[in-house]
């Protein structure tokens, strides 16, 4: 049964926004020594407060703070676990047209939760600026982004099995979670790019199941921890997931529609999925029925309105899809948002402030009109 604190919202968003100059002047003086921490949390809390009464003007029922606070959508967050460490690896992520930063992650020792760490801290702020009749959302990363790029290939090191290390993963991420929920917290969001990771995988290897075994081992590696992490939680505590394909400076990471990996997203546990669907790459409408799994109390939110760029889609064209998208689901359990955050990394997109705030005020026009 849907809960007080797990509303359906028609009109949300995943969760970044465009850093503000002030901001980003602010975080490049205290990485040069000229200001204090103190100062710098302080121009941060705020741009966030600044941000949350935006987001409340323009209608969001949840409210988040933008991501202000760290550098990267993913690896602040896994910096703050116990056990690991950040450090400079020798390439970079190579998105079509772009590269990343060179930080990354890895194990120092067995993984457990953190109760110090610092998203807490920022979760208490949003928190106390929330507006009235608004529900503070935090988003970190899944527990699969430990998966990838060689950021666990050590966990022999610490573990006698790989199956202990991901029990430890999974208990790590529980514990996480409980402890928002004991802060006040009734809405998280696990962000996730290792499902479209997989379909490029998947599809890559379709003919060779000797590769494709490998990829279909950390699907379901994956499925396992998520959902250890998430079962015993408060039933009134809702988690959704973004299954992203990567954004940075509005450039992209992977490509193909959701079909390779739909039956796994839906043994997933969580209460609502950002589903990305801006353009051709993002496929068809098909797998929603997989996804969906004809779970009542499930929300898919199509993010059909792109946030890579300022120009607004025909209102037209996101209805009629919206309409398509109804022949797999209830119209009742489907949602719109744009695909992704604004700015997954402080770099942000190639949109103004202004016209950010036009993308989610046409978002909000869109879904009065649907669903009333």
């Amino acid at each position: 049964m849907t809960t007080a604190t797990k509303q359906r919202y028609h009109f949300d968003q995943v969760g970044s926004y465009l850093r503000p100059a002030t901001l980003k002047q602010a975080r490049a003086a205290f990485a040069a020594g000229e200001i204090t921490q103190e100062a710098l949390v302080k121009i941060q809390h705020d741009e966030i407060h600044d941000l949350v009464i935006h987001q409340h003007e323009v209608g969001l029922k949840d409210v988040m703070d933008g991501e202000f606070a760290r550098s990267w959508w993913h690896l602040d967050f896994l910096w703050g676990l116990t056990g690991v460490e950040r450090y400079v690896q020798e390439d970079s992520y190579k998105f079509h047209g772009e590269k990343t930063r060179t930080d990354n992650v890895r194990l120092t020792g067995k993984i457990a939760f953190n109760p110090d760490h610092p998203f807490f801290a920022d979760f208490a702020y949003l928190q106390s600026v929330a507006p009235a009749g608004t529900e503070p959302k935090s988003t970190i990363p899944a527990p699969t982004l430990l998966f990838r790029d060689g950021r666990s290939d050590n966990a022999l090191s610490f573990y006698d099995t790989w199956d202990d290390y991901l029990d430890d993963l999974a208990l790590a991420y529980h514990e996480t979670l409980q402890h928002y929920y004991d802060l006040g917290s009734r809405y998280v969001q696990l962000d996730d790019t290792t499902w479209a990771f997989l379909i490029s995988k998947l599809n890559e290897f379709a003919t060779n199941p000797t590769e494709r075994a490998k990829y279909e081992k950390i699907a379901d590696d994956s499925v396992y921890v998520i959902n250890k992490a998430l079962d015993g939680l408060p039933d009134d505590f809702k988690i959704s997931t973004h299954i992203c394909r990567g954004n940075f400076k509005s450039t992209y990471l992977f490509e193909g529609g959701y079909a390779p990996v739909a039956d796994y997203l839906g043994q997933l546990h969580y209460d609502t999925y950002f589903l990305e669907y801006d353009d051709a790459r993002s496929g068809d409408f098909t797998p929603l029925t997989a996804i969906w799994a004809n779970r009542p109390d499930v929300t898919l939110v199509l993010g059909l309105v792109t946030s890579k760029s300022p120009e607004l889609e025909a209102a037209t064209d996101i209805k009629a899809r919206i309409q398509e998208a109804t022949q797999f689901v209830p119209l009742e359990n489907l949602a719109l948002s744009t695909q992704c955050g604004f700015a997954s990394t402080e770099e942000g997109n190639a949109l103004a402030p202004d016209e950010q705030w036009a993308k989610l005020g046409f978002i909000k026009q869109i879904a009065e009109e649907v669903w009333g």
